[in-house]
């Protein structure tokens, strides 16, 4: 696979429209409501649309493309749950009695469900095989992947995102699953910010405390041993990251490319959504955090990448579980821009605001 591929794709992403933004806040301006009032809702309700090009946004049509894989540092006990359950959550999420495939269902969100490295063979119809191998290798002892496999795993993530976005998705969401994924999201933040090991790593599932702290020692050992070229996001995810982190990471890529919103989840997809924004910068441009994760990382990564998340709901499950929730969210801001009235049309005449709209951030002069 060619690094020059993800190159070509990174290039195709545009700006944001920002001719459609200041029509967005020409329409907040009319509503039937105080300047601002309604926060977060009117600062997405701009932000779609600048990523469409139109001030409306539809959508009917969502999904969570959750990766599913495998990681060979389990073998250092980093985490409280056996790997098995990477195998058996991928088959809960199409059977639809897990996490995020509850609350998927309850907000009308379908699942698309990528196996790109679990350590078994799955062959389920309703899961994409796109399976790199079985599992990477244990970041303590070398590499996570060859850089010839993280291109591949960004590909995919890409192709996955274009693929849904040409079915009719509108909105995208960046779920994952794969055991000890905590341990190589926090190797690939500290890599990519500096953060110290102790600050980037977490307690996941739930370690003891001498597991934890041994967690934050196999962080440091990897990005040690591997010394991971922080001026390349594609070197660091081969060396300490996963196939799952880097195929969400193409899943943000392509998102942008198609100029669709792509929702981030917890912190294994924030730490993603991140190294997205290293391989293409733009890609931040099109990217909505969800809730704030309950993993300490998780702030660094959002500061880093200037993104607020709209939920405080001390969620720490990961799955994409935050993205359907975030979508319903989306809907109100879309509602409100499509459905609520003007001044106008409620027949109020709104001279006695003109002094706050001076100093709002939503309106035109």
């Amino acid at each position: 696979m060619s690094i020059k591929l993800i190159s070509e794709y990174a290039s195709k992403i545009v700006p944001l429209d920002i001719e459609a933004m200041e029509r967005a806040r020409l329409r907040q301006s009319e509503l039937v409501k105080p300047p601002g009032s309604l926060g977060k809702l009117e600062e997405i309700s701009v932000r779609l649309a600048g990523i469409s090009g139109d001030v409306f946004y539809n959508t009917d049509k969502r999904c969570v493309i959750i990766m599913s894989a495998d990681n060979g540092v389990y073998e250092e006990g980093v985490a409280a749950t056996p790997q098995s359950v990477t195998y058996a959550q991928t088959l809960n999420f199409v059977r639809g009695i897990n996490g995020v495939a509850t609350i998927a269902k309850h907000f009308n969100t379908d699942l698309i469900v990528v196996d790109v490295g679990i350590n078994a063979d799955i062959g389920h119809p309703q899961i994409i095989d796109r399976k790199i191998r079985k599992s990477t290798w244990n970041i303590a002892k070398g590499p996570a992947m060859t850089y010839d496999e993280a291109v591949s795993a960004i590909l995919i993530g890409i192709e996955i995102a274009v693929e849904a976005v040409e079915s009719g998705y509108k909105l995208l969401g960046a779920g994952e699953m794969g055991i000890a994924n905590t341990t190589t999201s926090a190797a690939v933040l500290s890599a990519l910010t500096g953060l110290s090991a102790d600050k980037a790593a977490g307690k996941g599932a739930g370690l003891t405390d001498g597991a934890y702290e041994h967690k934050i020692n196999v962080v440091k050992t990897a990005i040690e041993n591997n010394k991971p070229n922080v001026a390349d996001a594609i070197d660091v995810l081969a060396k300490v990251g996963g196939f799952d982190l880097a195929a969400l990471a193409g899943v943000f890529i392509g998102g942008a490319m198609m100029r669709v919103p792509v929702v981030i989840d917890g912190f294994i997809s924030i730490v993603a959504a991140l190294a997205a924004t290293r391989i293409a910068p733009l890609s931040r441009e099109y990217m909505i955090a969800s809730h704030v994760s309950f993993e300490h990382g998780f702030a660094c990564a959002a500061e880093v990448l200037g993104l607020e998340p709209c939920l405080h709901l001390d969620m720490r499950l990961g799955e994409g579980s935050g993205c359907p929730i975030m979508f319903s969210v989306i809907d109100a801001a879309c509602a409100v821009t499509a459905h609520m009235g003007t001044f106008a049309e409620a027949e109020i005449n709104d001279e006695y605001l003109e002094e706050i709209r001076a100093g709002d951030k939503f309106s035109v002069s």
